[in-house]
């Protein structure tokens, strides 16, 4: 049998290199969609380019560009926040179903 999953729409709040290599490997699955990104201590330009060229993985193979507050990956919109508290971040509203705290600030479930 094989199994059937819904799409999740995700958000990721911290774009270092673990939210990147979320970011990557969500990309890769049909089933997983991102909406959202957070990281307070990158521009948007910067973040581009730091997934566009990633120095252990290698160049991104899509595209990878700037539209706005959003980023356009492989032509999927993804939009970016700069918030340094996450709950100020509307995930409900960009859809995202479930956000991957990837900051490691953030320890209790609180």
């Amino acid at each position: 049998k094989k199994l059937i999953m819904s799409e999740i729409k995700l958000g990721i709040n911290g774009f270092g290199r673990i939210g990147r290599l979320v970011f990557r490997a969500a990309m890769a699955h049909d089933s997983a969609t991102i909406v959202a990104v957070n990281d307070p201590f990158l521009s948007i330009e910067y973040a581009q380019y730091l997934l566009k060229y990633d120095s252990v993985h290698g160049k991104y193979p899509g595209t990878v560009e700037v539209d706005g507050n959003s980023l356009l990956v492989d032509g999927k919109k993804v939009s970016f926040f700069s918030e340094r508290n996450p709950s100020d971040i509307p995930w409900g509203s960009a859809g995202a179903d479930y956000v991957c705290e990837s900051t490691g600030v953030f320890t209790t479930p609180e």
